[in-house]
């Protein structure tokens, strides 16, 4: 219930921004013209934006049956962790790109899709690739899925309306001329950049511990995420920079923090999240259901094959 509010909220206000936005660019006509356009994409966000993000990264989904190797150990590890999460077994995709990472989408549990980069399956173990994975199916779990991929839209929509600034002299002249548009153009992409920060953060300090409930072991995700937060520094990922919105739904943050988008980091330091999750870890092993065992019994293999 709370994350409904908390996703209704959101939308009110990158939908008041953007009419913001409209607002300066054509007065009350421009204003009215946003909110319908606000409207639309909302609703359009809210069936479609997960499918965008996927075929935005070309991402490909896996069937576990049919796949091999490390793929399909992948697809197991997931089937496995959303089994010990009571979750419904998510769609699972796999992403050409070799910089490390991974992130969750879908409107919810039941639609929702995870995705990792050849990059992540190459540098991680099994064991580390678990914690990475739980910590995705944490998202699902707390619903934060909607809220980002349908903050990534918003904010991708919002940007490009302020771009188009530059080409209508300011629109209305009270808002300023050409002043106006340069500050619509720089003002509204970083108020919708501050609310991906604002609304990050929290959630993935939440989604860490929640991970390490779900897979039991505090330490994987630690270790996983010090190798991939030094692979994503060393290696770009084009797609993201090309769409610096869709970067808080990655476990790291994948910008390589060239020029302003180093201000907008939409994750906290990882420093900070692996000292957190080592704290867990030294306090012993955590398991979601303390009535039941947790699916991975051994201290260095899960029980995929």
């Amino acid at each position: 219930m709370l994350n409904s509010l908390r996703t209704g909220a959101l939308l009110a206000a990158l939908t008041a921004l953007f009419m913001g936005v409209g607002f300066l660019l054509g007065g009350g006509v421009g204003m009215a013209i946003a909110f319908v356009f606000a409207a639309g994409t909302n609703l359009w966000a809210y069936w479609n934006s997960d499918k965008m993000v996927l075929r935005m990264y070309r991402a490909q989904e896996i069937d576990p049956d049919q796949a091999s190797g490390a793929v399909r150990r992948y697809a197991l590890i997931v089937r496995a962790l959303a089994d010990n999460a009571r979750l419904p077994a998510p769609k699972v995709y796999i992403i050409e790109n070799d910089q490390p990472n991974a992130f969750a989408t879908g409107r919810n549990p039941e639609n929702a899709a995870v995705a990792a980069t050849t990059g992540l399956l190459r540098i991680l173990t099994e064991n580390e690739l678990a914690g990475v994975m739980a910590h995705e199916l944490a998202h699902v779990k707390n619903r934060d899925t909607l809220t980002m991929t349908i903050t990534a839209t918003i904010a991708g929509a919002i940007t490009m309306l302020a771009n188009f600034a530059l080409f209508f002299r300011g629109g209305n002249r009270g808002a300023g001329g050409i002043i106006g548009a340069l500050a619509i153009m720089i003002l509204a992409p970083m108020a919708a950049a501050l609310v991906q920060m604002a609304i990050s953060r929290g959630r993935e300090y939440e989604a860490d511990r929640m991970g390490a409930e779900i897979c039991g072991r505090p330490d994987w995700l630690a270790s996983a995420l010090a190798k991939i937060s030094q692979g994503a520094a060393r290696i770009p990922n084009a797609t993201a920079e090309r769409h610096p919105e869709t970067g808080q739904l990655m476990i790291i943050n994948p910008l390589t923090g060239a020029g302003r988008d180093k201000l907008f980091s939409t994750h906290p330091a990882t420093q900070n999240r692996i000292d957190r999750l080592m704290t867990m870890s030294n306090l012993g092993s955590v398991v979601m259901d303390p009535d039941g065992p947790s699916v991975f019994e051994g201290k260095r293999r899960g029980p995929w094959g």
